[in-house]
């Protein structure tokens, strides 16, 4: 009775070994290269709803001038209200044109920004209180036009900056998820997080004003 000796076991050759490190490295790479577009996509979201911010920033801006000498030219109005509201479009229009399209990147610009746009708010505020002491100026119709137009561009504004705020919150969930983090983390110039508007501190009461 003859025996079979017995089949020494089978084991991987280096091809094998070197075929499923290929086929790992190349899933890696592959998700690598979808999460960088992924997180590119979402950047790119939040820029485009920050050009929709500019948009309605600058909608205000072309108003105020306009506002201003309709106001000047219906009463002997404060000067010192006309001159705040001037002085601040001023200054939100320079920080506009130094900070450019890269405020989403900058935390730093975002914040000058943001205060340069609510000083600009506020003193449009006390203005419009102001004009309350004057019946007449309402009944210009070139003053209840731009008033409308200006109330359309303030409520516009809070429309755009939600946006912006859910653009923004959908980047930075994205981009602090794991293993999406990894990704973001080996580009942390490109993918930082995002600010979000929070509201100016004097918008929780109605702005005084002294007559």
């Amino acid at each position: 009775m003859s025996t079979l000796a017995a089949s020494p076991p089978r084991t991987f050759g280096w091809r094998t070994v070197a075929l499923a490190v290929g086929f790992a490295v190349l899933a890696v790479l592959a998700w690598s290269v979808a999460t960088y577009n992924r997180l590119v996509a979402l950047d790119q979201q939040v820029q485009a709803q920050w050009a929709q911010v500019e948009n309605v920033y600058q909608r205000r801006l072309d108003l105020v001038p306009n506002l201003v000498r309709t106001v000047q030219g219906a009463a002997a109005f404060e000067r010192g209200t006309l001159l705040a509201v001037t002085e601040a479009r001023t200054r939100a229009q320079s920080v506009g044109a130094s900070t450019g399209g890269g405020v989403p990147g900058d935390p730093a610009a975002f914040a000058r920004s943001q205060a340069a746009q609510n000083e600009l708010s506020s003193a449009l505020g006390r203005l419009m209180v102001v004009v309350e002491r004057y019946p007449d100026l309402h009944a210009t119709e070139n003053f209840r036009d731009l008033q409308a137009q200006l109330e359309g561009t303030e409520n516009r504004i809070a429309v755009e900056r939600m946006r912006f705020n859910e653009a923004a919150r959908d980047f930075n969930a994205r981009r602090a998820s794991f293993p999406t983090m990894l990704v973001a983390g080996a580009f942390a110039g490109r993918f930082h997080a995002r600010p979000y508007f929070t509201a100016a501190p004097e918008a929780r009461s109605a702005p005084v004003v002294q007559f």
